[in-house]
């Protein structure tokens, strides 16, 4: 029989508060999210020091809640999980200090964890993975194609050059008068459109798994200037059917296509922009078109949360790798680095 391995985790690297009790490194016993949208919302953006703050005020209660909402105590975990990097460095910073004094009081193994890692793990908590895989990793920070050779084995092979794909849904969606974040708004838009406003694709070097998002952004507000200059009012439902459809071909062309030639068994979605409807119903035909596995997190494990924080930690406690109390948040954080010793 399976011993029992409960890891608390804790993640606070952008404007999400959480905390979760994870078993064996899939069972979920509690994940608490606290979201901190309505707050940057006024702003259009995270405001990097109000984050920090928030978290904070927040911290203790999270950790409290999760523990109690698992129906464990203090003394049953096994090993605390945190978010090492990337992120905010301020808002990483509380999540750190707190993982760990618990860590240090509880006398427990403290394990440092990609953020990256963890959405693509996230996977891992509702579904078998098969290696080789190929993870699409989309999200308002980051938009990378990582191959995955084997459990904690990462390699990056295409990242955006320029703005994440959630990122310019956002900046998008601020140009059309689209509330903060964008992301949902275009979706929901874009399925509401009679026509679309054809946008181009950005496909750079013809092997290129690299993504950029800048030229279609900028390609929207022309769109909006030039409605405003003429005294028109633009489409937006239009709009945003083009710019989602631009942003996904992309994507899911340079998904499939790494597919291919990795000769990879799984195609994971991971990251926030995993919950946009557009993209989940085009890599959903892709994938069933060439006969390969679509696996994808249900929504409450798309956006940040500490489940999957937990569910990547867990890589590294089967290999007793445990993280120092002296480490540091790394806001600029290597991805194959951190799971170089996982293998």
């Amino acid at each position: 029989m399976l011993k029992r391995e409960l890891l608390l985790a804790v993640e606070t690297s952008c404007d999400e508060t959480s905390a979760a009790v994870v078993e064996n490194g899939v069972t979920i016993l509690s994940n608490v999210v606290s979201s901190q949208i309505e707050t940057h919302k006024k702003f259009g953006g995270v405001v990097p020091e109000i984050a920090s703050r928030k978290h904070v005020e927040s911290i203790t209660r999270i950790l409290e809640e999760a523990v109690r909402e698992a129906g464990v105590e203090l003394r049953d975990l096994s090993a605390v999980a945190v978010t090492q990097g990337p992120g905010l460095v301020g808002s990483l910073l509380v999540g750190v200090i707190a993982a760990k004094s618990l860590a240090y009081a509880l006398e427990i193994p403290l394990i440092g964890v990609h953020h990256i890692a963890g959405h693509i793990y996230a996977n891992a908590l509702v579904h078998s993975l098969e290696y080789p895989l190929m993870a699409l990793v989309a999200s308002g920070g980051h938009t990378e194609l990582v191959e995955v050779r084997a459990e904690g084995d990462f390699r990056i092979i295409g990242r955006t050059r320029d703005d994440a794909v959630g990122e310019a849904y956002d900046k998008v969606a601020r140009a059309m008068g689209l509330p903060y974040p964008g992301g949902p708004h275009v979706d929901k838009l874009a399925q509401q459109a009679d026509e679309e406003i054809e946008l181009p694709r950005a496909w750079l070097e013809e092997d290129s798994y690299d993504f950029s998002f800048s030229g279609v952004k900028s390609a929207v507000l022309a769109q909006v200037n030039q409605a405003k200059m003429k005294g028109d009012v633009v489409n937006r439902a239009g709009l945003a059917l083009g710019f989602q459809r631009s942003a996904v071909d992309v994507l899911v062309t340079k998904a499939m296509r790494a597919v291919r030639e990795f000769g990879s068994r799984q195609l994971l979605l991971c990251g926030g922009v995993a919950a946009n409807r557009g993209l989940r119903e085009a890599l959903g035909a892709a994938c069933a078109a060439a006969n390969v596995p679509l696996v994808v997190p249900p929504m409450s494990l798309c956006t940040d949360n500490a489940a999957m924080i937990a569910a990547a930690g867990y890589l590294k406690w089967k290999r007793g790798e445990y993280t120092g109390l002296d480490f540091k948040a790394e806001p600029l954080f290597s991805l194959e680095a951190w799971g170089a010793g996982a293998v």
